[in-house]
């Protein structure tokens, strides 16, 4: 009667919580619109409201594509920590 209880590794891991983040910052820093919504500095020409915008879409493909290969090796870890690792 002595079986030892599955071990799981935790939900909420720091891994996890750095994928969360990368993936709310661009829909913080486009949802505070109050923080972009001027015209000046402007970059060659464009005003501040229209670069800012664009420059969170690259950031955001960079943070998504972090976020994705966070989640791999997680993922990745978690099977090997499970004994599923067999290659």
């Amino acid at each position: 009667m002595s079986e030892t209880p599955e071990v799981r590794p935790p939900v909420v891991t720091p891994v996890r919580v750095i994928i969360g983040l990368c993936l709310v910052a661009p829909f913080v820093a486009m949802l505070w619109v109050g923080s972009y919504a001027k015209t000046d500095p402007a970059f060659i020409g464009i005003p501040f409201f229209y670069w800012y915008q664009m420059v969170w879409v690259l950031i955001s493909t960079a943070l998504t594509m972090i976020a994705y290969k966070l989640w791999q090796h997680d993922q990745r870890s978690r099977k090997d920590a499970q004994g599923g690792g067999a290659r």
